[in-house]
């Protein structure tokens, strides 16, 4: 004999209804976030990278002063060092603003990415 018992919390329909409006603005947010540029500088702003939100390169800028033909690491360090930067920006971004969405849910299959 199966009893139902009234106002059990959320319905399957409406769970379903919540989990695709979820995916919607995931969906959306993550276009958003893919086209958004982040800048980052080092060496006192002689190195500028730019990157979007799936972590390509669209912008370096080196100052000319920064190039020195007796040391180039530095100038690699300097470069490293901003790239790194501008991933990290983007990356706590897509993070920070996903998880406001997923309420901090870890959904299986997508480790990391939120």
């Amino acid at each position: 004999m199966k009893v139902r018992i009234p106002n059990q919390g959320p319905s399957r329909n409406d769970m379903l209804k919540q989990v695709q409006k979820m995916q919607e603005d995931m969906a959306n947010l993550q276009e958003d976030l893919d086209a958004r540029e982040y800048t980052a500088t080092s060496g006192g702003g002689m190195i500028s990278v730019t990157v979007n939100g799936k972590h390509e390169i669209t912008e370096l800028k080196i100052n000319p002063d920064a190039i020195d033909p007796e040391e180039p690491e530095m100038l690699e360090d300097l470069i490293t060092v901003a790239i790194n930067e501008a991933i990290a920006t983007a990356t706590k971004t897509s993070e920070d603003e996903m998880g406001a969405i997923t309420g901090g849910l870890n959904i299986p299959g997508m480790p990391g990415l939120f």
